[in-house]
């Protein structure tokens, strides 16, 4: 709901401005892109592997714990790469407070951020469970579930930035 109310207040603020800036998004955003959606495969192929490695002998081959970390690790690098995006607009001397279309920018990529290390420290707590082998599968699908929204929701922000700013 946060997002759709502040998703409202671009489109308002956007029609009636005279100070809307437009500017480029950083391309680093793009390849943010690619690594989080990476992260839902690398979360995927784990979420598959659970059942055989709680039923069965454990071994290397079968531990989805490698593919929890891959995740976690990719979730990781897309915080990276939203700083780095940050870094190059302030090198373009856009900031927080400069104009309405940088303001939105900063908070809309900022909020995402943290939702998405809301996810990182249920992915952090699954690997913990998994390991202690007292994961629950509805734990492992429910933290999925979430980190997939980030991913739909990630995409939106782009697109709706990419149209917008």
């Amino acid at each position: 709901m946060t997002f759709a109310a502040l998703t409202s207040a671009l489109v308002v603020r956007k029609g009636g401005a005279v100070d809307w800036r437009h500017f480029t998004l950083p391309s680093i955003l793009y390849l943010n892109t690619v690594i989080l959606l990476t992260s839902s495969v690398t979360l995927e192929i784990s979420r598959r592997r659970v059942a055989a490695f709680m039923g069965g002998p454990q071994s290397l081959a079968t531990n989805p714990a490698r593919w929890l970390y891959a995740t976690l690790s990719l979730g990781l690098l897309f915080l990276v790469g939203q700083y780095l995006a940050w870094q190059q607009l302030s090198a373009q001397g856009l900031y927080l407070s400069t104009n309405p279309s940088s303001s939105f920018f900063y908070v809309f990529t900022a909020l995402h951020a943290v939702h998405l290390l809301g996810g990182l420290y249920a992915m952090v707590r699954v690997i913990r469970k998994l390991n202690a082998h007292v994961l629950r599968r509805v734990t492992l699908d429910a933290t999925a579930h979430y980190w997939h929204f980030m991913d739909v929701l990630w995409i939106y922000l782009l697109v709706l930035l990419w149209m917008k700013l």
